[in-house]
């Protein structure tokens, strides 16, 4: 028996219905999908740790959440892990013609660009031809608000919506960033005081895209940054005999600082 015959056999013996976990089987699609992206994350936060026993872990979880919902699409007669696999290897075989076929890719950034000409090409197919068709369709609403940005503006500039250049990029971010003091300045309502700070995100995110940054990876890591100093802060005022909710703002930014050129 193979390792993934041992796995899929487990997902079988957990939703029996006889003799299963009681919580297994009341699963479905809808109530193991947040599992599914957490799972995600947790592989993603395993790889910025660079812990690979971790890693091995993390994707033990994630394989286990693509067994469970092919489990519960096999008990449906809607298709099952085997068919899962076929699509995957059929759907490589096809993006990969440099690779399975007699097309030449020159580097990685072509490679990219000719991936999503072909899932473009995949999509008209699945449309039906009375329906018009958007180059932004197809996107999930449910990816990181950051990630789904990204792919906005890569699906619009393959119709040549985007900027050739850094400059007026980083003018759109001073642009969009002016708006919002202006929004705070007039105390409008927060609705639209939201609205503007997207409208940032949003243009900031469309740097990282030019830059080739992964603004989510980004993020991510300022995110550590932050929470590794402001631990190292907490330390420190605690070999100082001070309490961080008895010191000012000032007091505690001299200690951040302190941090920071420990760091260097």
């Amino acid at each position: 028996m193979t390792s993934i015959d041992k796995l899929l056999n487990v997902m079988k013996e957990l939703r029996d219905p006889d003799h299963g976990c009681p919580w297994d089987r009341e699963q479905t699609f809808q109530t193991i999908a947040p599992y599914t992206i957490e799972e995600a994350y947790e592989v993603s936060d395993a790889i910025q740790k660079e812990d690979m026993l971790e890693l091995q872990d993390e994707l033990g979880d994630l394989l286990f959440q693509v067994v469970f919902h092919a489990q519960i699409a096999a008990e449906q007669e809607r298709f099952d892990f085997s068919d899962v696999v076929n699509s995957i290897v059929d759907k490589m075989h096809r993006r990969h013609p440099h690779v399975f076929g007699d097309e030449q890719i020159e580097d990685a950034r072509a490679q990219t660009h000719a991936w999503e000409k072909h899932k473009h090409a995949e999509r008209q197919q699945k449309k039906s031809t009375a329906v018009q068709l958007s180059l932004l369709d197809g996107i999930p609403v449910a990816l990181p608000a950051l990630t789904r940005a990204v792919k906005l503006q890569r699906r619009a500039a393959r119709a040549g919506f985007d900027w050739t250049s850094i400059p007026p990029i980083l003018a759109k971010i001073i642009e969009e960033l002016d708006e919002v003091k202006q929004e705070i300045e007039q105390q409008a309502d927060h609705q639209h005081i939201e609205d503007e700070i997207g409208d940032l995100f949003f243009a900031v995110s469309n740097l990282a895209r030019h830059l080739e940054i992964d603004p989510e990876t980004s993020i991510r890591r300022s995110n550590a940054k932050f929470e590794r100093r402001f631990k190292a802060v907490e330390a420190l005022a605690l070999r100082q005999d001070k309490q961080l909710d008895k010191m000012t703002i000032d007091e505690m930014e001299v200690l951040y600082q302190q941090v920071k050129q420990s760091e260097k």
